[in-house]
């Protein structure tokens, strides 16, 4: 898999506090379940592995250390539910609340 955001992996994304990288998460993620809804699963599956570019930027950020094992679970969860067996019983609208607070939380801060 190639990197899509390049300018945010060459140090943008580290510039960014922590609220702001998962806000940009959820947008991906977002998109992934717009796409799912409309039963476009290529572009679904692109913006799905976008958004997992993104955690795992944020994952490497070493600033996200205190956070690390919630990155990793949403990250291990958003696999399942998109492409596992969904043993989390996750629903599109359950991700859409987890990371509208991260995107009201980013919004408040600007």
């Amino acid at each position: 898999m190639s990197v899509q955001h390049k300018v945010l992996s060459e140090g943008g994304w580290a510039a960014m506090p922590f609220v702001e990288q998962m806000a940009n998460i959820g947008s991906e993620v977002e998109r992934a379940l717009r796409w799912r809804a409309k039963t476009n699963f290529e572009y679904s599956r692109q913006a799905f592995e976008r958004a997992l570019e993104l955690i795992d930027f944020t994952m490497g950020d070493s600033r996200n250390l205190s956070r690390l094992k919630e990155i990793a679970r949403a990250r291990e969860v958003l696999v399942d539910f998109f492409f596992g067996d969904n043993r989390f019983s996750s629903t599109p609208e359950s991700w859409s609340k987890y990371f509208m607070y991260f995107a009201y939380a980013a919004r408040k801060n600007r």
